[in-house]
């Protein structure tokens, strides 16, 4: 018996160092180790982390909010569209102002089926020519004619005439003398400039002999209607 205990002293010592003592049909103690994966067994990869959800807390992007009513502007309505001026029309309109006189005349006359007619017996004949189109670049068609004086002699004083287009009325804006005896054959407006054609003479000619057919290009520059160009071939009558 003297010889046992020590021996059991021993074993018992040997199984608290090991930690093999215990349940001995067991499995030796786990703790501390790390079980490997056998080498026929295929390992799981590992799964992608997934992306972060956008912060909802924060501003997003995207159309203002409106607030509740508010009045939002109407669209801009489209441009008037003023209609063009008719030749017609300048049958019963003015010629001459105050401000930009028509042969010294110090007021407008008023014509009346083309015609105006004064106390000393003057008459003022609106003529065939006529020409419409946008000569101020307001786009709105104004319109230029001619127009005769005759004085009571043998003098016809030719003169060309620019309305204004206003709203589509005609409002005398301006003239541009030619001469006497000199009748206008045609006029056209195109490319803010006014083609005139009318005939004339040459210096050493007689009044009534009219042997040039001209061309002229006009052009309007507020109440000023000039000539700026003009072209010449024989006329024959």
């Amino acid at each position: 018996m003297r010889r046992t205990l020590p021996s059991l002293a021993m074993i018992a010592l040997a199984c608290l160092l090991t930690a093999g003592c215990g349940d001995t049909g067991g499995s030796p103690s786990s703790a501390g180790t790390t079980t490997a994966p056998a080498a026929d067994e295929p390992v799981a990869p590992a799964e992608d982390d997934p992306e972060p959800a956008p912060a909802t807390t924060g501003p997003t992007a995207g159309p203002k909010p409106t607030v509740a009513g508010t009045p939002v502007a109407p669209p801009k309505p489209a441009p008037k569209k003023v209609p063009a001026l008719t030749c017609k029309q300048l049958a019963g309109a003015h010629v001459g102002s105050t401000k930009v006189p028509y042969q010294g005349y110090a007021d407008y006359l008023p014509l009346s089926e083309g015609v105006w007619s004064g106390e000393d017996g003057d008459t003022v004949t609106l003529q065939k020519a006529c020409g419409i189109g946008d000569l101020d670049d307001d786009g709105a068609a104004d319109a230029v004619g001619a127009v005769a004086l005759k004085s009571g002699g043998t003098g016809t004083f030719y003169t060309l005439v620019v309305w204004h287009n206003a709203d589509g009325e005609p409002v005398y804006q301006s003239v541009a003398e030619l001469d006497d005896r000199t009748p206008v054959v045609s006029i056209t407006v195109s490319g803010g400039k006014a083609k005139v054609v009318w005939l004339t003479r040459s210096a050493e000619r007689g009044m009534a002999e009219l042997d040039i057919r001209r061309t002229s290009i006009y052009q309007l520059s507020g109440s000023t209607f000039s000539e700026v160009s003009h072209t010449d071939e024989a006329y024959k009558p």
